[in-house]
């Protein structure tokens, strides 16, 4: 069984990788396109967030700050596809490699610490009501909730109807007079600074920023997205999105409860063979469950 501080631990994380899994989303199922940038633009978020707070920022702009250089890494891996004609997939590959170097130009070392520095959490820390290990829940929960709701009244506005034509058939966007070009970037630039955001509260919740803590995030994002599906049938934007929130946090709870049931005897190095399994599992499952209910329905005629 888990802990409680075991529990709100494993939704603290699954809430922040709910933002990862809403870039992932608007990239890969909205305008499909495979974006490995993700890996490079969570650490960016986290560098930008933890230098400007420990040169004395306001938490809340650092971090807006670092949603707006995610933005812009993705809007070199679009660009570099849309006018440069780069693969996408090799693109994102690039921009990812580079980003290494930026964020230890950023940072100017291979980590920071923030245990000492106000994050966006300090001031709930006053909350009465609230113990120390739920804050970062409600908090990113918040954060959760209004980033949703935003979105998806964006994919139904007008801009968000053009990207999604982009994504669904390019060729006949384009005949409509949409510039398919503008939105991909617009696209894969929000989704990144989607990612951005949640690396920047990260490093917030965590108390340090690392140049490495990108290593597996789009495994996590698509293990996220892959089994929210799973769970909730995405047939709106909105059940899509809420199954992006859910997927992630079924996934931290998983992770949690095989890395604390004694039974099983995994330990923390096998954290990337517990992904692996449950993104196979994720992926397996629905169609397991369609070819079960086609079964049961020629049966019952």
């Amino acid at each position: 069984m888990l802990s409680e501080i075991a529990f709100y631990g494993a939704l603290e994380t699954g809430l922040i990788y709910g933002l990862v899994a809403f870039g992932i989303y608007l990239s890969f199922r909205v305008l499909d396109f495979p974006d490995l940038t993700v890996d490079g633009s969570f650490p960016l978020g986290a560098a930008v967030a933890a230098v400007l707070i420990i040169s004395g920022w306001n938490p809340w702009l650092a971090t807006g700050m670092a949603v707006l250089a995610g933005m812009a890494a993705g809007a070199v891996t679009a660009i570099l596809n849309v006018k440069l004609n780069i693969l996408n997939l090799l693109a994102s590959i690039l921009t990812m490699i580079a980003l290494y170097s930026v964020n230890l130009r950023i940072m100017g070392r291979p980590n920071l610490a923030l245990l000492t520095e106000d994050t966006v959490l300090t001031p709930w820390y006053d909350i009465e009501f609230l113990e120390y290990h739920q804050v970062s829940v409600v908090l990113f929960a918040i954060v959760a909730i209004i980033s949703l709701i935003l979105l998806w009244r964006f994919m139904k506005s007008e801009t968000g109807l053009a990207m999604r034509a982009t994504g669904a058939n390019a060729r006949m966007a384009r005949a409509q007079g949409i510039a398919t070009g503008g939105m991909i970037i617009f696209g894969v630039a929000l989704s990144n600074g989607l990612v951005g955001l949640a690396g920047a509260l990260f490093a917030q919740s965590q108390g340090a920023a690392d140049v490495t803590m990108g290593v597996g995030v789009i495994v996590i994002g698509l293990a996220s997205l892959i089994g929210g599906e799973a769970v909730i049938t995405p047939s709106t934007v909105m059940r899509a999105l809420i199954a992006c929130v859910i997927g992630a946090i079924i996934y931290r709870l998983a992770i949690a409860f095989a890395l604390n049931a004694d039974v099983l005897g995994l330990q923390a190095q096998d954290l990337n063979l517990i992904t692996a399994v449950l993104v196979t599992l994720a992926i397996v499952l629905p169609g397991v469950r369609t070819n079960l209910t086609n079964r049961f329905s020629r049966k019952k005629a």
